[in-house]
């Protein structure tokens, strides 16, 4: 059965009409921020002190956006009688905004936990070229990363922290039976 001449035309003033009758929401964005879903993908903050310049990130991203340079440094050995040991001292650290596709892999693969996302959007630039953000402004950025999840009160203790706990433990267990001993070794030569 062919159409009814003018349905079409029936049906979009049906849509217009009920448009028409619904209340406007407007949002005053720039004066008023939007309110952001927990986990938005907004840009990528570094957080430096994490970051070894393994490399990881930049071979993994599929958009080849992320430009890091580094030189080796020679550290003085930790005990006399040690070797000297080398490492790694980031130079450069930048991502191209302009280029990145927001997958996240590079945040996936950091071993080092030096990446994380931020719910940062406003960092449009007039020229294309300024989307290739430095360390500097990946590192203001981090300090506008949400706290992560508080963590299950049923679930054991990160091996992380344990081991840190124990070792903290053990020091200031070794601290006090030194004091002890140089307490107990003061009343001798006292008498």
């Amino acid at each position: 059965m062919p159409p009814i001449p003018g349905s079409g035309l029936a049906k979009g003033l049906a849509v217009t009409l009920r448009t028409m009758t619904r209340k406007n929401v407007t949002a005053q964005y720039p004066d008023v921020q939007p309110e952001l879903p927990p986990r938005t993908r907004g840009v990528i903050g570094l957080f430096e002190e994490n970051c070894t310049v393994c490399m990881l990130c930049a071979r993994e991203c599929p958009d080849w956006c992320i430009y890091i340079d580094s030189h080796k440094e020679t550290v003085p050995p930790a005990a006399p009688g040690g070797r000297e040991r080398s490492r790694n001292v980031l130079d450069r650290f930048a991502i191209d905004f302009a280029l990145c596709m927001y997958c996240g892999i590079c945040i996936e693969v950091c071993p080092f936990d030096a990446l994380f996302w931020s719910p940062e959007f406003e960092y449009a630039e007039t020229d294309i070229h300024e989307l290739t953000h430095e360390r500097d402004k990946l590192r203001e950025w981090m300090w506008t990363v949400p706290e992560p999840p508080a963590l299950d009160p049923r679930a054991e203790e990160p091996k992380e922290i344990a081991a840190a706990r124990k070792a903290a433990e053990k020091a200031a267990a070794q601290a006090a039976a030194e004091a002890r001993a140089a307490q107990a070794e003061a009343q001798e030569d006292q008498q």
